[in-house]
Order: C-alpha cells, then structure tokens, then sequence
C-alpha cells in the first residue's frame, strides 16, 4: 500500500477547531491541491463535512462508523479493514488528510507524511496524533512565510526509514 499522510501541524500540535482550520495559509491550500489532485483522499465524516463537498479531480472516501452515511459522489466505507481493502484495491497513492483519529489509525500504514508545520501555537479542539518521528527521514524541506497569519510554515515531506 502506498498512504501519504498530509496535514498542517500547528506547533502545539493542533489541527482543528469547531470541524475547520483555525488558520488560513493559502500557499498551504495550494500545495494541497496541487498534491493531492488526480489522486484517491481518505477522511472522516467530519473532516468531510467541514469540507463540505467532495474535492474535483479525486476520488473521496470517507471513513465512517454510521453505516447509514451516504452523499452523492464519493465512497463511503465504515471500518479500518475495509478502507484498506479498498485502498488496494485502488493500487495507486491515498492520501489521508483527516481528523485527528483517522490519522491516528492509518499511521502505522503510512509509508510517507507531507507536513505543513505552523511555527505558531492556536486554539482548537483537534490533535495530531502522538507520533514516533524517529521513524521518518526527510526527504524534502522548503520553508515560507505565511503574510495572512504571520507564520513561518515549514513543508517537509518524510519517507519511513527502512
């Protein structure tokens, strides 16, 4: 399986606040875009939700509990094992691009992590899982400064060492 986690890190580890990003970096939503378009993402109900919609040029998946849950153009999946099941089937990149908890249990699956780290603490409600980064070697750096939210943002990508 090839999983990319992507996300922006606040220093204090925060991802979210009230279901949306307590920050706005347009440079890091570009990236993002740029990244992840023409490629499968993977997220929680309430990551899509907050969202809003599907995302154009991906196929979206979406991991949830309520076996129930549906919405007009993307793939609803309710447990770990199936996503995986699917990511296979699939046979190209994923990205996981959130919450906190589906982070949390595609992170020993993940073979790569693109991170926006925020140089600035915020408010929120929502964490990026605890991680063992001594794991990770990066393979990619590039820093910039963020004029909307005056941050210096650092994105790195990792690859797991072998």
């Amino acid at each position: 399986m090839n999983i990319a986690l992507i996300a922006a890190i606040a220093k204090n580890k925060i991802i979210g606040i009230n279901n949306s990003l307590p920050w706005d970096i347009p440079e890091d939503l570009k990236r993002f875009r740029k990244i992840t378009t023409g490629h499968p993402i993977l997220m929680g109900r309430k990551t899509f939700e907050s969202i809003g919609r599907p995302l154009p040029k991906r196929t979206n998946i979406i991991l949830t509990s309520d076996i129930k849950y549906s919405h007009e153009g993307v793939l609803v999946v309710n447990d770990f094992s199936t996503a995986k099941n699917l990511i296979n089937k699939l046979g190209e990149k994923v990205f996981i691009i959130g919450g906190s908890s589906v982070y949390k249990l595609f992170q020993s699956e993940a073979n790569e992590l693109i991170i926006t780290h925020i140089d600035k603490n915020y408010q929120g409600d929502s964490y990026f899982p605890d991680f063992d980064w001594s794991r990770w070697a990066i393979k990619e750096e590039e820093s910039f400064f963020d004029e909307k939210s005056k941050a210096n943002c650092r994105l790195t990508i990792y690859k797991l060492k072998n």
